[in-house]
């Protein structure tokens, strides 16, 4: 009985998190770069139970469980806007951007909305500067164009080229900010994947509104059967404790 009622209150709070993850998307469905966020969930095939009041262990169960939260790194669809300072990027590599901190970290993105800072660098928004190969890439004016493979030019020449950071599809990263990721893999493209930095064009948040409500209403049906169960189960004990006083009185 008690372990029923355990059960059901653990799938509760797991369908919790998994729609307080669906609002949060849904919430940046708008927002340049986003990747959705997705509850993983892991079981113990075999859970030994302690019962109280004896020194052996009895008993075995299935037990599900939040492992992580996972950022999916699916490519999205691009806006395009003409505007130099938006660039888009098709493929697995990423921006990287300067804090402006007192310590400094890099750190990677997708949003490429772009534009210049007072003293002429190209940085996205207050997140920080857009970094190229020689650091912090200086533009001074909206007289470049970016080719596909991140070299940056002007009527002078060469400025600098983007500094890109290859990030497998399938890899693990840490959510610095709703655009911003940290990823400490350092691995190089693979032989024969190529990528393309589009400039006049920016990558959307990869969030299908469509989808998402789709699951919400799914765990939200889940969650109410085990409220529903929760509720059944309390029923059941008071009525097991109401009995036992019953047969303890006679």
């Amino acid at each position: 009985m008690f372990r029923g009622f355990y059960n059901a209150a653990q799938a509760m709070i797991i369908h919790q998190r998994k729609l307080d993850s669906i609002s949060n998307n849904v919430l940046h469905v708008n927002t340049a770069g986003y990747r959705k966020d997705e509850i993983v969930t892991n079981t113990f095939m075999e859970e030994l139970i302690l019962v109280r009041g004896r020194t052996r262990l009895s008993g075995t169960f299935q037990q599900t469980y939040v492992q992580n939260n996972k950022v999916n790194l699916e490519q999205s669809n691009f806006e395009y806007t003409e505007s130099r300072f938006d660039m888009a990027v098709w493929g697995n590599v990423y921006f990287n951007i300067r804090t402006m901190t007192e310590n400094p970290n890099v750190y990677q993105t997708r949003n490429g909305q772009f534009e210049l800072d007072n003293e002429g660098y190209l940085v996205l928004g207050r997140a920080g500067r857009v970094q190229g190969q020689n650091g912090d890439i200086y533009i001074g004016s909206d007289d470049f164009i970016v080719e596909p493979d991140g070299v940056i030019r002007n009527n002078d020449g060469i400025i600098d080229a983007l500094l890109l950071t290859y990030i497998p599809p399938d890899a693990d990263v840490a959510k610095i900010s709703d655009t911003l990721f940290s990823y400490t893999g350092g691995e190089e493209l693979p032989a024969g994947e190529g990528f393309d930095i589009i400039q006049g064009a920016f990558e959307k948040s990869n969030v299908d509104v469509n989808k998402e409500m789709t699951r919400a209403m799914e765990i939200q049906r889940l969650y109410e059967a085990n409220s529903k169960m929760l509720q059944y189960i309390d029923t059941l004990n008071a009525r097991s404790v109401s009995l036992a006083r019953a047969g303890n009185a006679n």
